[in-house]
């Protein structure tokens, strides 16, 4: 792993940089709207493309990096971000009139260049690494870099917007250029053998042959990543709408707050990332007390929600290690349990399914602002029902104990 530590350091400003494409747009959505004289559904429109168009397209970029290569579709996905990057900074900063249209085409663009990054990460990491510790350690460090981007971006994206409002989108192509030249500089990738893809019927019918031959386990892991991104930008959705409604803290104040448990996630990512190893039952033990304490937490937030702030960031930060814990589990096992052959079409779907759960999360958590406890025992309700599911469909074999 230390041989590859300059190819590592390349892959996670991946995720970084798409989390910081997304997440830094959130804090100045409102003064965006003010900008723009637009609506509050036409607002949430520049989040939503973004997701929207990368779950279709994540899962056709993993099988065009399974078929032509993974760090030809990585350069590829992030040079179209920078593309779509630069069509919405310009749009903002050039045009009067229209220029939320050029925004959200942007998005748009961006949206499928995201896909054809970050998703492809995690099977390259695979590919890389012959040991399954060093798989396990270095997608630790990977899902660190997507959530130290978490951590960061509502204070950046507050800081870029008080000198000008469009800054947090102009920023993004420039990342991406450094991000490219660092991959195509520094990440020496396995070849791969090219050929000729097969048609979409018979990509569909190995597809299915795959799930059906890995059972009950993968589509276990595609449900809780997609309900622990869910949990977890709603609970985010609810901190960021509280802090400013019932607390009156706004820009880089939210920002440094919404940090608190994003920065559990964080550090306890890149603590379990450490743990696991190569060991499939620590890594099924890992998510199920992971979800457990996210439960736990959830549970008490509907029970004894009360005026402090200080007890609900304490509340928010356990539910954060608890995800956390579980993230850089479900990675590994993911991309430990699939053959090299499939494994960029099947952790995309993975991440498919995660991309699910950040789109709807904000939107499900916005319609139950009003009844705080049931939406915190939906949260809740949700986590036991992952934690069984972890427990009972997650079975490690004898060798990989």
């Amino acid at each position: 792993m230390e041989k590859k530590k300059w190819d590592l350091a390349a892959l996670a400003s991946i995720p970084l940089i798409m989390t910081l494409a997304n997440s830094m747009l959130i804090p100045v959505l409102p003064l965006m709207q003010k900008k723009m004289g637009i609506t509050g559904i036409q607002t949430s429109l520049i989040i939503t493309v973004y997701a929207a168009i990368s779950i279709l397209c994540i899962p056709i970029a993993g099988y065009l990096s399974d078929k032509h290569g993974r760090k030809k579709i990585i350069l590829i996905g992030l040079s179209i971000t920078a593309i779509g990057g630069a069509i919405s900074g310009l749009g903002a900063w050039l045009l009067s009139t229209g220029a939320y249209w050029t925004i959200l085409a942007g998005r748009f663009v961006q949206g499928i260049g995201a896909a054809g990054a970050f998703p492809i990460v995690l099977p390259i990491v695979g590919d890389m690494f012959k040991s399954d510790d060093e798989v396990s350690n270095s997608l630790g460090i990977i899902e660190t870099s997507n959530t130290f981007g978490k951590v960061v971006s509502p204070v950046l994206g507050s800081a870029l917007a008080m000198v000008v409002w469009y800054l947090p989108l102009a920023v993004i192509p420039f990342l991406s250029v450094l991000s490219i030249a660092a991959v195509a500089i520094l990440v020496k990738a396995p070849k791969q053998q090219e050929g000729e893809a097969p048609g979409f019927r018979e990509f569909l019918r190995g597809l299915k042959e795959t799930l059906a031959r890995n059972g009950l386990w993968l589509y276990a892991i595609f449900l809780i990543g997609c309900m622990a991104m869910f949990i977890m930008f709603g609970f985010l959705y609810y901190l960021s709408n509280t802090l400013e409604d019932e607390y009156s803290i706004k820009n880089i104040q939210k920002g440094l707050v919404l940090a608190i448990p994003l920065f559990a996630i964080c550090s306890s990512s890149f603590a379990a990332g450490k743990i696991i190893g190569k060991k499939k039952t620590v890594m099924k033990w890992c998510t199920v007390i992971g979800l457990a304490l996210l439960s736990a937490t959830m549970i008490v937030c509907g029970l004894h929600r009360t005026d402090s702030l200080v007890w609900l960031i304490v509340l928010l930060f356990l539910g954060g290690m608890g995800i956390g814990m579980s993230l850089p589990s479900l990675d590994a096992l993911i991309t430990e349990g699939i053959e090299k052959e499939e494994r960029g079409t099947i952790t995309s779907l993975y991440s498919s399914a995660r991309f699910i759960g950040v789109a709807g999360g904000p939107l499900v958590a916005s319609t139950l602002m009003k009844q705080e406890r049931w939406l915190f025992y939906m949260f809740a309700a949700i986590g036991i029902v992952c934690c069984l599911v972890a427990l009972f469909a997650l079975k490690p074999k004898k060798g990989d104990e």
